[in-house]
């Protein structure tokens, strides 16, 4: 599991499990993918989320 400590700092030890992201060139976006395959949360800026792979 992540750990977070100390808040604040804006960084992670470790990465998000379980999750993904990929781009999505239609609306120039990245996408997490959870668990289970479907799409749970979109960026609403163009950059990646913080911690979690990417999929290829």
């Amino acid at each position: 599991m992540a750990t977070n400590p100390p808040t604040g700092d804006g960084h992670r030890k470790g990465a998000v499990r379980d999750r993904s992201q990929t781009y999505n060139p239609q609306n120039q976006r990245w996408t997490k993918r959870g668990p289970d395959g479907k799409f749970m949360d979109q960026k609403a800026d163009n950059k990646p989320f913080k911690g979690v792979r990417r999929e290829k």
